[in-house]
């Protein structure tokens, strides 16, 4: 007998899940493990309400597909059952294969793989064990289905991805300037020469969306006491892997030894699915827990940056247009040395520089996440956002931001 299944949700109220391939697959351990991976990783320790998780926003994000597939097939678009199944599906899987903290640690606990890559992985693991019927929704996920649309859906630069975790974020957050009229936008989706489109008259929810993008990611995201709690998170993990690439005892998780002792690449996860299994038992807890008993190791380093982090002693972190002096670098560099007995070596886990980008439209090139957000007027015409926009500074929507930052311990 088909049932449904209701999760109530704090955005959109009630999100439907169907029985079958999609229920099935939300009760998988591996998509359960969503639940323990907050979306923000760190964030919350300049934000108290951010600890919303991954599970919270692939269901959204799945909600935000079917109210876009109903509008699509309110203008003739021809959807069949299974591509909605299967687009849905596509959506659930694309952050499947996150790594504790989110972005935070993407790159330090495998190297040279994105999380993407690793989703496309844990998706050809799931297609074996769910006996193919995920194959329709890998070919959507991978841009490999003649319906580009559902892929722009999953993966553009208006996708219900983003739609759901800027709405997500605002509302755990609490920064209003983030709002945007995600309604209003799927309500305005149409096709046209088989790829996504705004009709004109959404133009202006589009131009919200995109500054909001804009907002949210110098208050959010890049916020300078975010990029040092991140920052922090990464300089822990780093010299947890020194440590242990000295051969010495480090507590750790079983999962999480593996990959503080090893290093591993794509090519090790696509061979062997035992290591696949053990990066699908590692969650937030493995990391936070091990921090909080890197406290008492005997490393130096070690012990006073997680106990920085737990205790939320964060950098201090200056946010700038132009790099920074690099005398005012070695200066701080010099002190943070006399004060905590540090050597040439390893005071850069204490002081120093980088540098962060916000480029949140790019309109010159077809890019790897979906291209132009194009508008469709009523005779037919198609038109770039940056072109179709009246708003006063609409040749900054595509503009690409550079800021750099200096990380120094507080009281130098």
């Amino acid at each position: 007998m088909f049932k449904k299944k209701i999760v109530n949700d704090p955005i959109y109220g009630f999100i439907t899940i169907p029985d079958g391939i999609i229920f099935r697959l939300i009760e998988h351990p591996w998509f359960q493990r969503l639940r323990r991976i907050e979306q923000l990783g760190v964030t919350h320790l300049v934000y108290p309400g951010a600890i919303h998780t991954r599970f919270h926003h692939t269901l959204g994000a799945m909600h935000l597909m079917h109210k876009a597939i109903e509008t699509l097939r309110s203008k003739d678009v021809e959807i069949t059952e299974k591509e909605e199944e299967s687009a849905k599906l596509a959506i659930l899987l694309h952050d499947i294969g996150h790594g504790p903290l989110s972005h935070n640690l993407e790159h330090s606990i495998v190297h040279h793989i994105s999380h993407e890559d690793m989703s496309s992985i844990f998706m050809e693991k799931l297609n074996k064990e769910f006996n193919g019927e995920l194959s329709l929704a890998m070919k959507i996920f991978r841009n490999k289905y003649h319906k580009k649309f559902l892929h722009q859906l999953v993966s553009s630069q208006l996708d219900v991805d983003r739609l759901d975790y800027l709405t997500r974020d605002t509302f755990f957050t609490g920064v209003s300037e983030g709002v945007v009229g995600y309604d209003r936008i799927i309500n305005m989706l149409n096709v046209a020469g088989g790829n996504l489109v705004v009709e004109a008259k959404g133009i202006y929810s589009i131009e919200k969306f995109i500054i909001a993008r804009r907002i949210m990611y110098w208050q959010v995201y890049l916020h300078k006491t975010v990029l040092s709690a991140m920052e922090l998170v990464v300089n822990i993990f780093d010299r947890a892997k020194e440590v242990a690439a000295n051969g010495d005892e480090l507590f750790c998780t079983p999962a999480l030894r593996m990959f503080i002792y090893n290093n591993f690449n794509k090519k090790d996860f696509e061979k062997n699915t035992d290591l696949v299994n053990t990066f699908a038992m590692l969650d937030d807890h493995d990391i936070m827990s091990c921090i909080k008993v890197w406290i008492n190791h005997p490393d130096y380093v070690l012990s006073t940056l997680s106990d920085w982090l737990i205790n939320r002693r964060l950098y201090v972190t200056l946010l700038q247009k132009e790099p920074f002096n690099p005398n005012k670098i070695k200066q701080l560099a010099k002190s943070a040395k006399s004060k905590y007995g540090l050597t040439d070596k390893n005071v850069s886990y204490f002081v120093f520089s980088g540098e962060v980008e916000n480029a949140i439209y790019k309109h010159d090139k077809i890019t790897a996440t979906g291209g132009h957000i194009n508008i469709l007027y009523p005779d037919g015409k198609i038109s770039d956002i940056t072109k179709a926009s009246d708003y006063p500074g609409a040749e900054e929507l595509d503009k690409i931001t550079h800021k750099h930052f200096l990380c120094y311990p507080k009281g130098l």
